[in-house]
């Protein structure tokens, strides 16, 4: 395997990089460019969109013919880890969650005129969407199978019946996935369907207020009561819900990787100047061996989410499900993300836990990738099935 970037590729890499220093990371000290949930203020946001999308750094991991730019996923997570050296980055380039991943698997199995109505919109951002599948307890987390939300034919339509939460992006969104039980078989029980903001039979319950700064339209919890949906606007075949969730589930859990590790980056970069600079007892803090040892620790687990990430993105180009090496990046990289930020404020002290700088911003926000797309454990519980079914072949090099 050869990681090396094409001329090309590494072209989008060093134009993200400069768009990124010159435009993005200068707003993130200026307080009127966040908005009340501590994210890019939608006036900002526009502004600099408009300027990627001249700059042709607009949705990266869609087809030239739909207006993206027609990466692969390795040369995806190349650009995409630079992207996220601003906490603005990915929504700037139309390539954060949850539209990226939805954007994605429409683009794989929409019929064309689905395509036309529901993805094409995304793409040229003009609207954003949301993917509606985890519910409260007792209903499904986790584990799909245990999904209560209901649709139910009737005639051409669909009748929809249930509660979601932790929705990302639902109270910004027009264009919605919805993923709910159509019959009690084990594997093809669940259907995906399509709905519009504007269709009756929906509500918001609340914006459920998290710990860390939000995504736009934040993370929320839905009712459906006796909500109608056409036939026409089913995604792929009844029964099809749980393979189109796999079909998502995996590029978007890898795309957040690549994301993360841009932030990770971002706070050892802001850790080095700190230490390069700062003296304490006749000595610079990067000539203390102790600094030393964290941002080699940090750095050096950077290179293994990275690697890792690499290798996932490399067997997806293949066509394989990657499944083992995506539950790996994953893990590895949700952990990296918070011990590269912790090692950050660290270093920069009372600093980096005030707002002088972004760090305590993402270390709010990276607690939680150790839980969305899956939490931890459960991913090594998908690698512990594999070890005990495939034992030594769980290492192959094939």
């Amino acid at each position: 395997m050869d990681f090396t970037l094409s001329p090309q590729v590494d072209e989008f890499r060093q134009q993200i990089r400069t768009f990124v220093d010159r435009e993005l990371i200068p707003l993130e000290s200026d307080p009127a460019s966040f908005d009340e949930h501590e994210n890019i203020a939608e006036s900002v946001l526009q502004r600099m969109r408009a300027k990627a999308k001249q700059h042709s750094l607009w949705s990266l991991q869609m087809p030239k013919k739909r207006g993206g730019q027609g990466l692969s996923m390795s040369e995806m997570a190349a650009c995409y880890e630079e992207m996220n050296r601003s906490i603005f980055g990915p929504v700037v380039f139309n390539s954060a969650a949850p539209d990226d991943g939805n954007m994605m698997v429409l683009n794989k199995v929409a019929t064309e005129s689905q395509k036309e109505r529901w993805l094409q919109p995304i793409i040229n951002g003009d609207v954003r969407s949301s993917f509606v599948m985890t519910e409260p307890a007792p209903g499904s987390g986790s584990d799909p199978g245990m999904m209560l939300t209901t649709a139910t034919r009737k005639g051409n339509d669909w009748i929809i019946n249930g509660t979601k939460h932790f929705i990302t992006g639902a109270g910004v969104a027009s264009h919605f996935i919805l993923i709910a039980r159509t019959s009690d078989d084990v594997r093809k029980g669940l259907s995906a369907f399509l709905f519009h903001k504007d269709d009756p039979g929906w509500e918001i319950v609340r914006r459920i207020p998290i710990m860390g700064p939000e995504e736009h339209g934040g993370h929320c919890e839905l009712r459906f009561t006796d909500m109608v949906i056409p036939d026409e606007n089913r995604l792929m075949e009844v029964g099809d819900g749980l393979k189109l969730t796999q079909i998502r589930l995996g590029p978007a859990r890898l795309t957040h990787c690549m994301r993360w590790l841009g932030l990770s980056k971002r706070s050892l970069e802001i850790a080095s100047a700190y230490v390069s600079e700062r003296e304490s007892f006749g000595i610079r803090l990067a000539d203390r061996e102790g600094v030393q040892w964290l941002l080699g620790e940090a750095a050096m687990g950077i290179q293994i989410g990275r690697l890792l990430t690499m290798h996932a993105a490399w067997k997806l180009d293949q066509g394989d499900f990657a499944r083992k090496e995506v539950s790996m990046a994953k893990v590895a990289v949700s952990n990296t993300l918070q011990q590269a930020v912790d090692t950050g404020i660290q270093l920069c002290g009372a600093r980096g836990y005030s707002k002088d700088t972004p760090l305590e911003w993402i270390y709010r926000y990276a607690r939680q990738a150790r839980l969305v797309d899956g939490a931890s454990e459960v991913h090594k519980m998908v690698l512990s099935k594999y070890l005990l079914k495939e034992s030594n072949d769980f290492w192959s090099w094939g």
